[in-house]
């Protein structure tokens, strides 16, 4: 006879064939592919926004070198110019 823990193994094991059959079915639905198409194209989209703002940032950055450049080369004309007197 079948003891009560090999039943019991048995019976979750059929379970998880059973829950894993059903689940393949659903993630392979239409509906299913139609959320998935819908995320992916939510994601690229953010994708998008945030390329954008790293864009704006990085010219900014460039902006804000080359005006602490340009003041850098101010200041250093001007001590010259001091120091030359």
């Amino acid at each position: 006879m079948i003891s009560m823990k090999k039943w019991k193994n048995c019976v979750w094991f059929l379970g998880g064939v059973l829950f894993g059959t059903a689940g393949i079915k659903v993630l392979s639905s239409k509906d299913a592919k139609k959320c998935y198409t819908h995320t992916t194209a939510a994601v690229l989209r953010a994708k998008e926004c945030v390329m954008d703002t790293a864009n704006k940032v990085q010219e900014n950055c460039g902006d804000v070198l080359a005006e602490a450049k340009q003041i850098n080369e101010d200041r250093k004309t001007k001590e010259d110019v001091t120091v030359g007197e």
